[in-house]
């Protein structure tokens, strides 16, 4: 079944210092964090839709470009945004900061039998110990369905700005961790990269993989 992705890119970038969108984790020559992003999301899916509050900087990025649908809304704006935008029933959203999400794990998001209206992994950190439910969950490495945009209005109009909170107004399946560990054993897919010392670890991550 085919299915959008979306890609949450903000721009706010306020605990890195800088926009770590531009980050180039593969080298002076590899692609920045939002190119690698994007790159991925099109190994799933022929309709990447990113979603921005500067479109007009990244011209030349290969996907479709969305402007966040309210102002100073957050991730949650992008995401309305992206999921209007999607040419799909459902699409798959991904941040642009997390630079180590597993294709195997995605395959195993997309591979969920449907219906419903979202489907969102439970964090390893708290997943195991917190009720299972959309408090431990991770909404910016979830699938949603069309229906779930007046939700996320809904959520906007109100002032609510938290990604969980339509997931309570909303038909949403959770994956517990014991269940996607066989796809990413290190929990490697839930590693954000949001301050300098988080570039260090990733870098670390993948100068590993890659052998030193």
């Amino acid at each position: 079944m085919s299915t959008s992705c979306i890609i949450i890119a903000g721009g706010s970038s306020q605990r890195m210092g800088s926009d770590k969108r531009c980050l180039r984790l593969w080298g002076e020559r590899g692609p920045t964090l939002l190119e690698h992003m994007v790159a991925q999301a099109a190994r799933f899916s022929d309709d990447v839709v990113v979603a921005l509050n500067d479109p007009e900087a990244w011209n030349g990025l290969a996907a479709r470009l969305v402007r966040d649908e309210a102002a100073g809304g957050g991730p949650l704006a992008g995401l309305a945004a992206g999921l209007a935008a999607s040419r799909y029933e459902y699409a798959l959203a991904l941040a642009c900061d997390m630079p180590l999400v597993q294709d195997a794990l995605i395959d195993a998001l997309l591979a969920y039998p449907r219906p419903y209206d979202a489907l969102a992994p439970l964090r390893p950190d708290d997943g195991a110990r917190a009720p299972r439910n959309r408090l431990a969950a991770e909404p910016l490495l979830a699938v949603y369905r069309h229906t779930c945009l007046p939700a996320i209005r809904d959520c906007l109009r109100r002032g609510a700005r938290a990604l969980v909170d339509p997931l309570e107004m909303v038909d949403a399946r959770y994956l517990a961790p014991e269940v996607w560990r066989p796809y990413d054993p290190q929990g490697l897919s839930f590693i954000n990269v949001n301050r300098p010392e988080d570039v260090a670890r990733v870098q670390m991550i993948l100068a590993s993989r890659r052998g030193g």
